[in-house]
């Protein structure tokens, strides 16, 4: 059956600084092959604008608005419409956004946080701004990144009518092992974040002092310029998502850092890691529960100090490399693409219950 889906997330068009925009592009595009008509509703806000690297999609309807009003004003048709409308962790004014399309939707109404832990830490304590604990039981269902422990939280303690989890994704096509000759011997892609730079400190930036003689190389912007870069760590500001798969596969390893609240919480793969498995680029990770669920240790390393990593660039064999990174690529091929993804969504759906509940709109949206 094919399904008019609306998206309302934080940004499709823009990557900058943002890894919403990889996750929405590829389950967009394999919604899109498997034959669903795709909207995707984004606010027009000017740092984004400034930084588009998707200015027309041809797997989706790429449409803007300007204020909650003009949301309304514009688009009111095609959320009335929609068999699904989901919408996203960190939409700009999400509340009056949720409350809105809430009172306008009549197929399935859905969440897609791809911030889990943040979110339910701001959400007890009243102190987020795109969804608040009164409207999670307005959804059919609560799409998660973050699985395990954390889905039983979503409806035991928060009310979430069905809580599944729908992790990140890669693009295949998009991201695949290219012929670049190795330039670093280690490298990171990511926005800089405080709970993630002392992890980085410890994992890249460290080994690098104590290596000299080797190259690495870490890529994202918004870094403070204060922090004194080894100078055999190589700077790129800003990565296009068109530009990852180059970027991982001239890397003898890949570091993947997790957030504090997605360790606490677990089970929370970034999409770097499918990224980079995808690219067929060995990988050593940050320790967190539920990471052996995606990944068996034959396919990935981990680390949790300096000397476990310069133990890894030092000790282990290409052949033992190369072999780990085999592994993984072909469990993220199996499991962990767009179209699997793409899949698991309209499962749910399928299954879901068309029956809504009674909403209490009455309520002030700040609530």
């Amino acid at each position: 059956m094919t399904l008019d889906i609306v998206f309302l997330g934080l940004s499709l068009s823009s990557s900058w600084g943002n890894g919403h925009a990889t996750t929405f592009r590829g389950l967009l595009r394999a919604l899109d092959k498997l034959g669903h008509r795709v909207t995707f509703l984004e606010r027009d806000v000017p740092w984004y604008a400034h930084h588009r690297d998707l200015r027309e999609a041809d797997f989706c309807e790429l449409r803007y608005y300007d204020t909650v009003d003009d949301l309304r004003r514009k688009h009111h048709r095609e959320l009335q419409r929609a068999d699904v409308v989901v919408i996203g962790s960190f939409v700009p004014e999400g509340r009056a956004v949720i409350d809105e399309v809430a009172a306008l939707c009549t197929g399935q109404f859905c969440f897609y946080d791809i911030d889990t832990p943040i979110t339910l830490a701001r959400v007890a304590e009243n102190d987020c701004d795109y969804l608040t604990r009164r409207q999670i039981p307005y959804f059919d269902v609560y799409f998660s990144f973050t699985g395990g422990p954390t889905l039983e939280r979503l409806r035991s303690e928060f009310g979430a009518r069905r809580a599944e989890p729908l992790y990140c994704s890669v693009d295949p096509e998009q991201h695949h092992r290219n012929r670049n000759a190795i330039e670093w011997d280690l490298g990171y892609l990511g926005t800089y974040s405080p709970d993630r730079q002392q992890t980085l400190e410890a994992l890249l930036l460290e080994p690098a002092r104590r290596l000299p003689d080797r190259r690495f190389v870490v890529a994202g912007s918004q870094y403070p310029h204060e922090i004194a870069w080894p100078g055999n760590i190589e700077r790129i500001e800003h990565l296009p998502p068109a530009e990852h798969a180059s970027f991982y596969s001239r890397q003898r390893y890949t570091l993947n850092v997790t957030r504090t609240s997605m360790i606490a919480a677990g089970w929370s793969p970034s999409v770097r890691l499918f990224e980079a498995a995808a690219c067929k680029t060995p990988i050593i990770s940050d320790r967190w529960p539920g990471l052996d669920s995606f990944f068996p240790r034959s396919a990935i390393q981990t680390a949790g100090s300096a000397d476990d990593v310069t133990a890894i660039l030092l000790g282990q064999s290409d052949r033992a490399r190369l072999n780990m990174a085999r592994q993984a690529h072909s469990l993220v091929l199996a499991r962990h693409t767009g179209a699997a993804r793409a899949r698991e969504f309209t499962s749910v759906l399928t299954q879901s219950k068309q029956i809504r509940p009674v909403l209490d709109l009455d309520v002030e949206s700040a609530a």
